[in-house]
C-alpha cells in the first residue's frame, strides 16, 4: 500500500484511490493523475482486501480508479462488493478486460464509466474531467446505441460500391462523415490520436481516395444509390 501527495483541481477530488494488481501499472496511473490533480492524496491496493483495510483506516475517497481483474475476486465480484461497501463513490473502471455486456453491467452496479487499459494519458485527464463533473463516460463502442451502430456497419459492409473496411475503419470514417476531428475520434472510441491517424490513412488508401473530403463524398454518394437507407445510418451521413 502506497499513498502521496499529488502537486486538486477538478471537482472537488481530494482523496484517490487506485486499484490495480500490478504495482507498475499503479505507479504510472499515480503519475498520471499527479499532472491532472493539484494536492491530491492517492493510495493504492492490489487487492481487495487491502481496499477494504484501506477504507476501514478512514481513508474516503472522492474517486476509485479500479481494475477488474484482482487475485482475491473473480468476475466482477469485487467491484460489486466494492460498491456495496462504498456505494456513493465515484468510480471509473479501467480495465483490460472489455464488452458491450461486461460495460453496461458495470454501469448497472454504479460505475460512472469505463476506460481500456490501452487508453493515453490525455484520455485519461479528459474521462476524469467528466466523471468529476458529474457525467458518466463509456467509449463509442460500448454505448446502448451500439445496436444503431452495428446496423450502420452492416449498411457500410453490404454496399456493393464500398471496399472492405474493418470495424475500426467503419467506426472512424462514420464520424469523419459527421464532421468529428481526430482529437474527438480519439476520445469516443478510446484510442491514441496517433492510432486514429494510422486507421485514416489506411482507410482513405483502401477508399482510393487522397483526402476525408473525398471519402466523405464517395460514402454520401454510394449509400445514397444504394436506396432503402436505414434512418440511424443515413444520419452519420448528415453534416
Amino acid at each position: 500500500m502506497q499513498s502521496s501527495e499529488a502537486p486538486c483541481a477538478i471537482g472537488t477530488v481530494l482523496r484517490v484511490l487506485i486499484v490495480d494488481d500490478h504495482p507498475m501499472y499503479g505507479d504510472a496511473m499515480s503519475q498520471a493523475l499527479k499532472v491532472v490533480l493539484d494536492r491530491c492524496v492517492i493510495r493504492t491496493a492490489q487487492t481487495l482486501s487491502e481496499v477494504f483495510e484501506t477504507l476501514d483506516s478512514g481513508y474516503v475517497p472522492d474517486l476509485v480508479l479500479f481494475d477488474l481483474k484482482l487475485p482475491d475476486v473473480t468476475g466482477i465480484s469485487g467491484f460489486v462488493e466494492f460498491r456495496k461497501r462504498l456505494p456513493n463513490a465515484r468510480v471509473l473502471v479501467i480495465s483490460s478486460l472489455a464488452s458491450y455486456d461486461l460495460v453496461q453491467s458495470l454501469l448497472e452496479e454504479g460505475a460512472m464509466g469505463f476506460l481500456p487499459k490501452n487508453a493515453s494519458a490525455s484520455t485519461l485527464k479528459y474521462v476524469v474531467g467528466e466523471i468529476m463533473s458529474g457525467r458518466k463516460y463509456v467509449p463509442g463502442q460500448y454505448r446502448k446505441d451500439r445496436v444503431g451502430e452495428d446496423k450502420a456497419e452492416c449498411a457500410y459492409q453490404a454496399n456493393p460500391e464500398l471496399p472492405s473496411l474493418t470495424p475500426q475503419q467503419i467506426r472512424i470514417l462514420k464520424l469523419i462523415c459527421v464532421g468529428k476531428p481526430n482529437k474527438q475520434i480519439a476520445y469516443e472510441l478510446s484510442l491514441a490520436e496517433a492510432t486514429v491517424k494510422a486507421h485514416i490513412t489506411a482507410l482513405l488508401k483502401r477508399l482510393g481516395v487522397q483526402n476525408r473530403t473525398q471519402a466523405v463524398v464517395m460514402v454520401e454518394g454510394a449509400m445514397a444509390r444504394q436506396g432503402g437507407i436505414d434512418p440511424e445510418v443515413r444520419s452519420f451521413l448528415q453534416h
